[in-house]
């Protein structure tokens, strides 16, 4: 079904229209922790100092699973929200549903095909149209740690998995944590990813994880991912089942745990609790080449009345403007999804991020992330992480895991 289109009105012209429409947004997302509820204040601020009237609608939950529960009753119901906090192929499900909005008229008033990379910019398009605005581009694979912990026990930032487990080790017999983790589905994925990533290459991460290739997801170096992820088991303390990622965010902050493998939205964490890279905390992208992405955007879904399309067409020209992207991206941890905004105020891990970034989309390695929506549709993602999350918390054995890996995917689709 194709999705239902309102008018091509620009944002400026809509809100000075003869309706004088005063623009309403209901926004549904789930920023809620510390780091991430600064950044999205910044929208409403924005907004608010726009004339708009803002009403949020939170849903807790880093992965984003009970903000789409949430979603699906909302729509069911027909009461959609006007925005939602969308990406990857999540977007073009819901267009199929035909419940999307077009947004290309601010879009081409705005002239983002001129300062968004194209591979991000398809991700925003359905069948031509713009459909959703991109925030920011967050990078997957970091490497976090506590700078103090690893100077007193002489330890760099590892470079390859020896080098980690060796770390890991060290730490253990020191009696820190190595690795701070929080044992909910997604960020068992978000590890697994890194880790399969720095094992089987560029390469074999598009094949396993975008091509769903079955010689790859069945393969020998498929089962050394699941290896590293059973030793990394070990490096985890016992209360890390259902803690969020934030907490364990927190534990490497205070010390109680050297590192934690987590996207960029960390680094928020860290800098909203007053925190300085390279001095309090390090990063660095984990071993292995290429670079895991993970957009953050937000579709803007089919509503009746004035007053919420104008709200969804200012909501669209804040959200790319370059001021928004600059100061959100500040607090958030990730960097601006537009290439024409000026870094000169970000930190040195941002800086690492748009370098890599930079390189890896020139040679063919930016690569977008299973465990966090952009590289499979729902059905696909569900049945990889169901797998290693099986595995991660139970004695199965690698063969077990990948021949389980084969058959999970070939099941769901």
């Amino acid at each position: 079904m194709k999705s239902v289109f309102f008018g091509a009105v620009s944002a400026t012209a809509l809100i000075a229209s003869a309706v004088h429409a005063e623009p309403q947004a209901e926004v549904l997302h789930w920023w809620t922790s510390g780091g991430e509820a600064k950044s999205v204040a910044v929208l409403q601020e924005e907004f608010a100092a726009k004339g708009g009237t803002w009403t949020d609608m939170p849903v807790a939950g880093g992965g984003g699973d009970a903000a789409m529960t949430a979603l699906r009753a909302r729509v069911l119901s027909g009461n959609a929200p006007t925005a939602v906090q969308l990406k990857g192929p999540a977007i073009q499900e819901w267009y199929e549903e035909g419940v999307l909005a077009d947004i290309s008229a601010v879009a081409e008033a705005q002239g983002w095909a001129d300062v968004l990379p194209a591979s991000i910019a398809g991700h925003m398009k359905c069948e031509g149209n713009w459909c959703a605005a991109p925030v920011n581009v967050h990078r997957v694979d970091w490497i976090w740690a506590n700078a103090d912990v690893l100077e007193a026990n002489g330890i760099d930032m590892p470079t390859t998995w020896d080098e980690f487990n060796a770390a890991a080790e060290k730490l253990q017999a020191a009696g820190v944590i190595p690795l701070a983790h929080g044992g909910q589905a997604w960020q068992d994925a978000t590890v697994f990813e890194a880790v399969a990533l720095g094992i089987l290459g560029p390469d074999g991460f598009r094949k396993a994880f975008v091509d769903l290739d079955m010689d790859t997801l069945k393969s020998d170096e498929m089962k050394a991912v699941f290896d590293q992820m059973r030793t990394m088991r070990g490096y985890v303390d016992e209360n890390f089942s259902g803690r969020d990622w934030n907490l364990a965010t927190a534990m490497v902050m205070n010390g109680e745990a050297a590192f934690q493998i987590m996207g960029d939205w960390a680094k928020g964490e860290f800098m909203a609790a007053g925190k300085v890279p390279g001095e309090d905390f390090l990063c660095a992208s984990v071993p292995g080449d290429g670079f895991l992405y993970n957009v953050d955007s937000f579709a803007m879904f089919d509503v009746d009345g004035d007053d919420k399309k104008a709200g969804q067409d200012l909501l669209a020209e804040l959200i790319v403007g370059q001021n928004f992207q600059k100061v959100f991206n500040l607090n958030k941890g990730s960097i601006p999804a537009r290439t024409d905004v000026s870094l000169e105020e970000f930190d040195s891990c941002a800086h690492l991020s748009a370098k890599d970034m930079s390189e890896s989309s020139d040679n063919g390695s930016l690569l977008p992330s299973y465990a966090h929506g952009m590289a499979l549709r729902g059905a696909q993602s569900g049945a990889i992480t169901d797998v290693v999350t099986a595995h991660f918390n139970s004695d199965m054995s690698s063969d077990e895991a990948v021949n389980m890996l084969a058959d999970a995917v070939a099941n769901s689709m």
